[in-house]
C-alpha cells in the first residue's frame, strides 16, 4: 500500500531538501499544495488530516498551530522545528541516541527531529556519558561551525546577497542558544553545556567539537577507552561512522551533500586530553536526512531508503 506524506513548509530550505529525497520514491505519495493554498488554513487542515505522515518544516509557532489542526488519531507527525524537542509526549528522532530509540520512533505518533548542532554533540558524548566515561555532572564545552544554510532563507540571502563577506562569524555570545536545553536533556547532563556556535561562509556542512580533560575525570578514562566505546556503539550503524587513520585534518565539507555523520577521535594520551569531532551536513543528517530516516522507520521501511550515504 502506498503511504501518503504531506510536507507542510515544503518551499522552505529543509522542506525542499526533504522533497528532493522523497520525489523519486514509488512507495510514497506526496500530497502537495499549490502556491495559492500553502497559506490557506482550510487547505492545510485537509492536507494535514488526509496524510498518513506529516513532516513539519515551519517556524516553532507555526509548527504548534499545524499540530493543533490535526483532528484525527491516525496522522503521524515528524516536526523539524525546535518546538517539541524537549516536550513531553514527543519521541526524539535520533535513532542512534539510545538502545531501543529506533523502536520507540517506529511506534511513535509524534516525533521531533533533532537539531543539527545537537546531533553532532549527542553522537559524540551520549555513549560516553551512558558508559560513565564522561561524568554526567561535568560542564561540557561545545565548539561548532555550520554552513550558512542552517540559518534559513534570511541568512542565505545575507551571505549570498553580499551582505556578509566574512569567512567565519561567531554568534550566540550570551550562551543562550535555543539548542542548549535539547543538548542537556538528551545527553542527560546535570548542567547546560557551554555552546559556542559559529557560521562559515559556506552553504552547507558542519563541524562539532567537544574537548575532554580525561585526566580530570574521577575515573580518568583513557583516550583508547573512549575510542573503543564509540567504535563499539556505532559498529553496525549505516549512518554514523568512525573515521579511520589520521584525524589531523578535519574540514567542514567532509560530509556535506550526504546524510551520514563521521566521528573522529584524537588527542594526547600523555596529557590525558581528548578531542572529539563530528562532521555532518547541517541539511542532511542535521535536518532533512534525519527526518527521512525517521519517516522510514515509522513506516516500516529500510531506514536508509532515499538517503545519500
Amino acid at each position: 500500500m502506498t503511504i501518503s506524506v504531506f510536507i507542510d513548509g515544503a518551499a522552505g530550505t529543509t522542506g525542499l531538501e526533504i522533497g528532493d529525497r522523497l520525489a523519486a520514491r514509488r512507495d510514497l505519495a506526496l500530497i502537495s499544495l499549490d502556491d495559492t493554498q500553502r497559506k490557506d488554513t482550510e487547505a492545510r487542515r485537509q492536507a494535514l488530516n488526509d496524510a498518513d505522515f506529516v513532516i513539519l518544516c515551519l517556524p516553532d509557532d507555526a509548527a504548534r498551530e499545524a499540530v493543533a489542526l490535526i483532528d484525527n488519531d491516525r496522522t503521524r507527525v515528524i516536526d523539524a522545528s525546535t518546538a517539541f524537542r524537549t516536550a513531553d509526549g514527543w519521541t526524539y528522532g535520533f535513532p542512534e541516541l539510545e538502545p531501543g530509540q529506533a523502536n520507540a520512533i517506529a511506534t511513535a505518533a509524534r516525533v521531533s527531529n533533532p537539531g543539527c548542532y545537537p546531533t553532532g554533540f549527542l553522537a559524540l558524548v551520549r555513549p560516553l556519558i551512558r558508559a560513565g566515561l564522561i561524568p554526567a555532572d561535568w560542564v561540557l564545552s561545545v565548539n561548532a561551525v555550520s554552513g550558512y544554510s542552517g540559518g534559513g532563507k534570511s541568512m542565505i540571502a545575507e551571505f549570498e546577497g553580499g551582505g556578509e563577506t566574512t569567512a567565519f562569524r561567531a554568534y550566540a555570545m550570551a550562551l543562550a542558544h535555543k539548542h542548549v536545553p535539547e543538548m542537556q536533556k538528551h545527553a542527560r547532563l546535570a548542567h547546560p553545556p557551554l555552546f559556542l556556535p559559529a557560521v562559515a561562509n559556506r552553504y552547507r556542512g558542519m563541524v562539532v567539537e567537544v574537548a575532554l580533560p580525561l585526566h580530570a575525570f574521577l575515573r580518568r578514562p583513557s583516550l583508547a577507552a573512549c575510542e573503543a566505546m564509540l567504535r563499539d556503539v556505532y559498529r553496525d550503524s549505516p549512518i554514523i561512522r568512525l573515521a579511520e587513520g589520521d584525524a589531523a585534518l578535519v574540514r567542514i565539507e567532509d560530509d556535506a551533500e550526504t546524510d551520514r555523520l563521521t566521528i573522529r577521535i584524537s588527542g594526547n594520551s600523555d596529557l590525558g586530553q581528548a578531542r572529539l569531532t563530528a562532521t555532518l551536513d547541517n541539511l542532511g543528517k542535521g535536518a532533512a536526512g534525519a527526518a527521512v530516516q525517521s519517516l522510514n522507520i515509522m513506516a516500516g521501511i529500510e531506514p536508509t531508503t532515499g538517503l545519500n550515504l
